[in-house]
């Protein structure tokens, strides 16, 4: 049985399918808390949720007709259940992806006969979340994955190319930098990546953050 915060079709707002419709499946709670969180109310141990099992939150995305889904949190990968339901789904003929906050060790899910694709962050300084990073992640990447870096200072731009150059990412994933909203300005970020000459290195920014209100929840 699942906790589901809310559920949704929007666009996806980053990733390799940004633009793209998608249905999303928020779970509530998290391990981590970030000091930039945007969906701190989904992740309170009182968060308001949904019940569903398996079936009901496939039943609920064929509904919809959107074929790629986006399983997100809060953590979606804390919950014991979370590999019968990417079973349940990918053998429906759906595209799972997960978005995973990078302290969950992806081996499990990543040697499965029905491997989603991962668009895991790596935390920062800023976000204060950096020690709890499972770095042997980074060995279960492949070329459909991404690794995320919010950045919202230079320090942790300084830091993202440590990371991307030290572990090879930008030859095993895609790579991107995202801004923390209203903490640093996407100009700033270009002229680093023209400093540093990131090559195969993307700035995406969150489009339903400029679609709509940047606290406009079921978006």
């Amino acid at each position: 049985m699942f906790s589901v915060a809310e559920k949704f079709v929007s666009i996806n707002g980053e990733g390799v399918r940004a633009g793209e419709l998608a249905v999303f499946i928020r779970f509530a709670g998290c391990n981590l808390k970030c000091g930039y969180c945007d969906t701190k109310w989904a992740n309170a141990v009182d968060a308001p949720a949904e019940k569903m099992e398996s079936k009901d939150i496939l039943d609920y995305i064929l509904s919809t007709g959107v074929k790629n889904v986006t399983l997100t949190g809060g953590e979606p990968l804390l919950r014991q259940e979370m590999s019968e339901l990417i079973d349940t789904l990918m053998s429906a003929g759906l595209r799972v992806e997960i978005e995973t906050n990078g302290s969950i060790h992806l081996r499990e899910f990543a040697d499965r006969v029905y491997r989603p694709v991962f668009t895991m962050d790596y935390k920062l300084p800023s976000s204060g979340m950096e020690e709890y990073m499972c770095s042997d992640n980074f060995g279960c990447l492949e070329k459909h994955d991404t690794v995320k870096f919010v950045s919202g200072s230079m320090e942790d731009l300084e830091r993202a190319v440590e990371v991307i150059e030290s572990h090879h990412l930008t030859e095993r994933c895609h790579v991107y930098i995202s801004p923390v909203f209203g903490k640093i300005e996407p100009a700033d970020i270009v002229e680093f990546m023209k400093e540093k000459k990131l090559n195969d290195v993307r700035l995406q920014l969150q489009l339903h953050k400029f679609i709509w209100d940047p606290d406009k929840k079921g978006v």
